[in-house]
């Protein structure tokens, strides 16, 4: 029988559906309702229950918040690599060194809707390798609990490490016993400080960010809740600070408050106020 949300009890699939954007804002797309029995599979098994009906029905009363947070986490597209789309990196590192230098102190990095942490990683590789330049901060931030938890260990398996990491990286930052399990080195890890964030509830983590990557999340909101992320992520920049969205992503159309750089290729910047733009 083919996974979908019409292959269960349709009041299960809304009720799924519901729960998923009440606590993260983020939508089960038409496209992609096939996930969501294959994606709760491993926590009905590992319950010992039957059906999505049995496990929509010990979510009624909203009672199991570890139960709530494992649905979630199920539901949740974790999708990510090393050096995802690499040129984009390049860039974004790029953007992040210049903001360094123009601002005389390391810079400020906010990977929002990390998942299990590769793009911080990615970016802290880059960092690390540069002589150069100081080691930025860089906050990676997650709604999944599982997630960060997953991110912070720095732990991966064969199939993860060797998505988008060279050899010679993996080689030199990576580590492992038996060739299945990759550890990444103390050095990266403490570049890097993980926390859970809600991008919809949760105020921004609290610095002022020269360079924040928020991508391939934005199509899972609805349009009001996209506005409210973008009107926090503007927020969240420091003057001269630079957003990252997915390729198939953009503010245009969906935010007053960020306009695309006129300098970097691809990133938004914060549009200025009334009072600024008159100075």
């Amino acid at each position: 029988m083919t996974a979908s949300l019409l292959s269960i009890d349709p009041r299960c699939g809304r009720a799924l559906a519901a729960l998923l954007e009440e606590r993260t804002g983020q939508r089960i797309a038409e496209n992609r309702s096939w996930r969501v029995e294959t994606a709760l599979r491993p926590l009905l098994q590992s319950l010992s229950l039957d059906s999505v009906t049995q496990l929509t029905a010990r979510l009624r009363d909203r009672s199991d918040p570890v139960l709530i947070d494992k649905v979630i986490d199920s539901l949740l597209n974790q999708e990510t690599s090393f050096f995802r789309d690499g040129a984009v990196i390049d860039t974004a590192a790029e953007v992040a060194r210049q903001a360094a230098a123009r601002q005389g102190r390391p810079a400020r990095i906010w990977c929002a809707a990390c998942a299990t942490g590769q793009e911080p990683l990615s970016l802290a590789m880059l960092f690390a390798e540069d002589e150069h330049i100081p080691p930025p901060t860089i906050v990676a931030s997650d709604v999944s609990a599982a997630a960060i938890e997953r991110a912070r260990r720095g732990a991966y398996s064969h199939f993860e490490i060797q998505r988008g990491l060279p050899i010679r990286r993996m080689i030199q930052w990576f580590s492992s016993e038996d060739g299945q399990q990759w550890q990444a080195a103390p050095r990266l890890l403490e570049m890097i400080a993980y926390r859970r964030h809600n991008l919809v509830a949760d105020p921004s983590p609290g610095l002022a960010f020269d360079l924040i990557l928020c991508r391939n999340v934005l199509f899972y909101f609805a349009p009001i809740m996209r506005e409210l992320v973008l009107e926090r992520l503007a927020d969240a920049l420091a003057p001269g600070g630079l957003l990252l969205l997915g390729a198939g992503e953009t503010v245009i159309g969906q935010s007053d408050r960020l306009r695309p750089s006129r300098e970097a290729r691809g990133f938004y910047e914060r549009v200025p106020a009334a009072t600024e733009r008159a100075e």
